[in-house]
């Protein structure tokens, strides 16, 4: 018999290793407000890291970012981690989530949370063009110039 999954609190730094570890495209964010880990009996099979919104238009104290979630591809795993983080968003008194997804990513496990789409966005360059020439850019987690969908959760 499988072992059932639990959700359960971890520190940033369980949270960064797991995704330095596993995430396919993207790295660990720097910070977070809290960050969750998915279990099925003593292993680790996924994390989830909320935070401060990126955009600072959208960082108005009520609005969390889920800024990544990561699983070992378990079934089911990351709309319990997009859920639990919610939960414990709208506990804390968090009235609006945000979260995104690269445009090649169906946002099944986000549907399936209750998520929404709210906005198609053009791929964008990197926060460092205004400042240095375009050759020496470079792009670490291998994310940069992809179409996002950003999606909400009320």
């Amino acid at each position: 018999m499988a072992a059932s999954l639990r959700i359960v609190p971890i520190t940033l730094r369980a949270a960064r290793a797991y995704v330095a570890a596993m995430h396919r495209h993207n790295g660990p964010p720097r910070g977070h407000k809290f960050s969750v880990g998915l279990m099925s009996g003593d292993v680790m099979v996924g994390v989830g890291i909320a935070g401060r919104p990126v955009n600072r238009h959208l960082d108005d104290g009520l609005t969390i970012e889920i800024n990544r979630t990561c699983t070992d591809g378990t079934p089911n795993a990351n709309s319990m981690i997009y859920g639990a983080l919610w939960r414990a968003a709208r506990a804390l008194g968090y009235e609006r989530g945000v979260t995104y997804t690269q445009a090649d990513e169906s946002g099944a496990s986000l549907r399936a949370a209750g998520w929404v789409p709210d906005a198609e966005l053009a791929a964008r360059g990197s926060w460092r063009e205004s400042s240095v020439k375009l050759a020496d850019i470079r792009d670490e987690t291998g994310n940069g110039g992809v179409a996002r969908t950003r999606w909400i959760k009320t």
